[in-house]
């Protein structure tokens, strides 16, 4: 054993040992740098697949749960305000709010994987069938024309702003910051592969100057060739990066964001609208937040759609309603107040709001499409690229082995 390692030591200051030395080295970092280099870019296409099939949808589906939690909460004080029995239409939009919220939450929760979501989750399925009976019980007040169902509803909206929207928001918030961290991950420039694609061209510059020491060629044509195809490569994976962030950075998730924050800040405007008729005190702190709700819409709208848009059209008469309602209220005309905030023809509040709330839904749906589309794109310019990266570096450590081999034959 010790007699080997003499020799072994011995060996390895000869010439063919060291060429045989530099050949192995160089030969090994090429097939480490493509292994490392194919599972970077399959993970990118990994990632990209995870975005269409799970991040993407369940950020949608955030943002669903928040509107249609919201527009249960207003379509319940509207139900309320019609006094009595609401009428069919009413009641229906806001059973279809609920159904819509259930299938949102469905769809969050199938997805939920972390601790921090699930405990969202959990929080608004706990809290949601509290909310559903306090709105019951005001309705059943309501049809008996008692006034502790006021109350009941002031509570349900309560529990709904206090608690479940605000778990909404967290979630939602929690989803996109996972879409824009999957997003990244495909448009990032992948370190380690990038990092060893060098070291390899380096490495065959140094081997390059010790095999021209021992040997006394200029050129291996074998290491050569090997450094060709690292370059290739190492420009392929570039490439492939900036098509990927060309693709993704064109500001359609940041506009589908932006614009779920709007139909958000409508959804709270709208709630605020009708507690106050409800609440039948002093609007002066209501009005306060409605109007810094609205102001905000109204910049949103501005910078998002434009001055012309449907919805922001929408956003003008129904603030023109809402100054009619107030009108309406503080001059003790309650009645009239309240069939302007519930009236749905002409230009009654709740018509203007459906819409708005209609207009933002149908960008909303066009830009996630963008968004799809987009993410489609950059899995697009990755593909071929693991299976590339494998190729071109198996090429190269085959290239080295073929051109050091000739060379230690020569001393052997």
């Amino acid at each position: 054993m010790r007699n080997a390692a003499q020799w072994t030591r011995r060996f390895g200051r000869t010439a063919p040992g060291v060429i045989g030395a530099v050949g192995a080295a160089l030969a090994l970092l090429a097939l480490i740098a493509g292994l490392v280099s194919a599972n970077a870019q399959s993970a990118k296409l990994s990632r990209h697949d995870t975005v269409l099939a799970h991040t993407e949808p369940l950020a949608n589906a955030a943002q669903r749960l928040y509107v249609a939690l919201s527009s249960a909460d207003a379509a319940a004080s509207t139900a309320y305000l019609s006094g009595g029995v609401e009428t069919a239409e009413v009641r229906t939009r806001y059973e279809g709010a609920l159904t819509e919220a259930a299938a949102a939450l469905a769809e969050a929760t199938t997805g939920a994987s972390d601790t921090e979501t699930r405990e969202i989750l959990g929080q608004i399925s706990a809290e949601l069938p509290r909310y559903t009976g306090f709105v019951e019980a005001a309705r059943a007040n309501n049809r008996q024309g008692l006034p502790v169902g006021s109350a009941y509803l002031r509570q349900a909206s309560a529990l709904m702003q206090g608690s479940i929207l605000k778990n909404a928001d967290e979630l939602e918030k929690v989803r996109l910051g996972q879409l824009h961290r999957d997003q990244d991950a495909i448009t990032g420039l992948p370190l380690w592969s990038s990092g060893l694609l060098v070291l390899l061209l380096a490495a065959c510059g140094l081997g390059s100057w010790i095999l021209l020491r021992r040997t006394n060629r200029w050129v291996n044509t074998g290491v050569a060739a090997a450094a060709g195809l690292a370059v290739v490569a190492l420009l392929w994976i570039v490439a492939t990066t900036i098509a990927a962030s060309a693709a993704i950075d064109t500001g359609a998730t940041s506009r589908f964001e932006k614009l779920a924050q709007a139909r958000i800040l409508a959804q709270q405007a709208r709630t605020e609208e009708t507690l106050q008729l409800i609440t039948r005190g002093n609007l002066d702190e209501s009005e306060k937040r409605f109007t810094a709700s609205s102001d905000q819409l109204r910049g949103d709208l501005s910078s998002l759609l434009g001055s012309d848009s449907p919805a922001t059209t929408a956003f003008s008469g129904w603030q023109t309603g809402h100054q009619h309602e107030v009108a309406s209220y503080k001059s003790n005309n309650f009645r009239g107040a309240v069939d302007q905030a519930i009236k749905t023809d002409g230009d009654g509040s709740a018509v203007q709001f459906a819409a708005l709330d209609t207009a933002l839904k149908s960008e909303l749906e066009r830009t996630r499409q963008e968004v799809r589309d987009d993410v489609n794109t950059a899995g697009n310019a990755l593909t071929l690229s693991s299976l590339g990266m494998l190729v071109l570096l198996l090429g190269a450590a085959a290239a080295i082995v073929g051109g050091v081999w000739p060379r230690l034959k020569e001393f052997l």
